[in-house]
C-alpha cells in the first residue's frame, strides 16, 4: 500500500536537498529562508537534516559543527537555539523542525537524523504529521529509534547503511527473496548512483524495488540532464541542490 508521502504528488518527486540556498544572496542551506525559497519554485518536497542544540531544540542543520556555515567551530549540540538563531540571522534564519512543520503545511519533510540525541525527539515531533514525513538515517538504528518514538502513527520511511548495503549485494547476487525482505516496511530507497567504485544503482535493483512496491530516489543530482536520464531509467524522484531547475525540467 503507498503511503500518504508519495499520493497525490508530482512524480517524478524532486526532493530539494537542504532547501534552495542561494550563498550569494546571503541565504544557507536548510534555512528558514532556503526552505521557503523550495516552497516558492513549486517543491513538494524538502529533504533535510536533524540534530538537537544544547537546550534540546531539534533544528534543521547537516553539519555537526557550525564551521562551515557560519564559521563556529562549536558543536550544535553545545550551542542554545539562541545562540544559534543569532548566528543564523543573517544567513536566511534557522529553523526548528517544530517551526517548520507548523510553518509549511504543504511540504512533505524528507528528514535525515543526524544525531543520536535528536532520534526519539524527532519521532514525536513528526508524529502529528505522519502523512507528509519520511524518516531516514545512515544509521539503522537511529532510523527505527525515530520510528518507534513516532507510534502508532507511521511516517514514511528509507533504510540505512547497513540495510542498503545488504541489499546491493542481494541485487549484486541475484538473490531476489533475500532483497524483498530487506525491503519490506520501505516507502523508498534513497541511494547515490555510486558508492566509491561500487555501482549501486541499476536497472535490476530499479525493477525489484518496484516490484515490491519501492520507489527509488538518487542524490545528489545537480546536471539536468543526467536527471532526464535517471528518470528514464526509471527512478521516482531526484535530491538536487538545483529544484527549481529540476521542476522546470521534469515536471512542467
Amino acid at each position: 500500500m503507498t503511503h500518504p508521502y508519495l499520493l497525490g504528488a508530482a512524480h517524478p518527486r524532486v526532493l530539494a536537498h537542504r532547501g534552495l540556498a542561494a550563498p550569494q544572496d546571503g541565504v544557507a542551506e536548510n534555512s528558514f529562508a532556503a526552505i521557503a525559497a523550495a516552497h516558492a519554485a513549486g517543491a513538494e518536497y524538502v529533504e533535510s537534516d536533524c540534530h538537537v542544540t544544547s537546550d534540546g531544540h531539534v533544528v534543521l542543520f547537516h553539519d555537526d559543527t557550525l564551521a562551515r556555515v557560519t564559521g563556529d567551530p562549536r558543536a550544535v549540540a553545545d550551542i542554545t537555539l539562541r545562540e544559534l538563531a543569532q548566528q543564523m540571522e543573517g544567513l536566511g534564519g534557522i529553523a526548528t523542525l517544530e517551526q517548520a512543520l507548523d510553518m509549511f503545511p504543504d511540504i512533505r519533510f524528507n528528514l535525515d537524523v543526524k544525531a543520536e540525541a535528536a532520534a526519539e525527539q524527532v519521532g514525536r515531533l513528526v508524529a502529528g504529521h505522519a502523512g507528509r514525513v519520511l524518516l531516514t538515517s545512515f544509521s539503522d538504528d537511529r532510523r527505527r529509534r525515530a520510528l518507534t518514538a513516532a507510534s502508532p502513527a507511521l511516517p514514511a520511511t528509507s533504510p540505512g547503511s547497513r540495510t542498503l548495503t545488504r541489499l546491493v549485494v542481494a541485487v549484486a547476487l541475484g538473490i531476489r527473496p533475500w532483497a524483498r525482505r530487506l525491503m519490506r516496511g520501505v516507502d523508498a530507497l534513497q541511494i547515490p548512483e555510486r558508492q566509491g567504485r561500487i555501482r549501486v544503482l541499476t536497472a535490476r535493483l530499479i525493477r525489484w524495488a518496484h516490484n515490491a512496491g519501492v520507489e527509488v530516489h538518487v542524490w545528489t543530482v545537480n546536471d539536468v540532464s543526467r536527471m532526464r536520464e535517471l528518470v528514464e531509467m526509471g527512478v521516482d524522484g531526484i535530491v538536487t541542490d538545483r529544484a527549481d531547475a529540476a521542476l522546470e525540467a521534469l515536471t512542467r
